[in-house]
């Protein structure tokens, strides 16, 4: 099986993040690899593995790492795959240092970052690449995507349950049916009223025309 993403991370202490990664991935039915390498501690690995991700066949990388979060940008330094950074969260500043490493990428060399330990949206992000040229993985997102309002909507059922003496319960209202022959794009907003020239205002009268008053 060749792997289209490739999930790479500064060290295995960011196992427990990068595994909402790997769960998605593998319940989408994406083939992915993962690796821990360190941009610090084995350079020349980082980039001998970006150089030949291309050739393997990769599509997508998700580079996460913490702190002085080198990792993503080193590997986009020397790949033209997108790479997707994930800040891990530390112990010292949170993730906002890893966040401010991966996000202030010079011009030329972009990395996708997304929220600190966000590993899941990383996931999705790398998936919605793929799905661009892969009408299999288009279809599947879909329906993930559609997964995820009746999730919401059986949520709002579970809550309509609810009893309470003072609850007033919700009723949403479907939007009116376009009228027939209408082409305007959204019918449910109509076009405001044209303006109307503001009257003509009349010169004041001259001294001349000005009535004088008996005493």
């Amino acid at each position: 099986m060749q792997p289209l993403v490739s999930i790479i991370m500064g060290s295995t202490s960011d196992l427990p993040v990068m595994e909402k990664a790997m769960k998605f991935l593998d319940e989408q039915q994406i083939p992915f690899e993962v690796n821990a390498l360190s941009a610090h501690r084995t350079p020349e690995a980082v980039e001998e593995f970006a150089k030949g991700a291309s050739a393997r066949g990769i599509r997508v990388i998700i580079a996460a790492a913490g702190m002085a979060a080198a990792l993503p940008g080193v590997i986009a330094a020397s790949t033209t795959l997108p790479v997707i950074g994930v800040p891990i969260k530390g112990s010292v500043l949170d993730g906002v240092d890893a966040l401010y490493s991966i996000l202030q990428m010079p011009p030329g060399i972009p990395v996708a970052t997304v929220a600190i330990n966000g590993a899941m949206n990383a996931a999705i992000l790398a998936m919605q690449m793929i799905a661009l040229t892969d009408s299999s993985v288009a279809e599947r997102f879909a329906t993930y995507k559609a997964s995820l309002r009746k999730k919401i909507e059986k949520a709002n059922a579970d809550l309509k349950e609810l009893k309470y003496n003072y609850k007033v319960y919700y009723h949403h209202r479907a939007a009116p049916p376009p009228p027939q022959g209408s082409h305007h794009p959204n019918p449910s907003r109509q076009a405001p009223p044209t303006r109307q020239a503001p009257p003509t205002r009349q010169a004041p009268p001259t001294l001349k025309e000005v009535p004088r008053l008996e005493h």
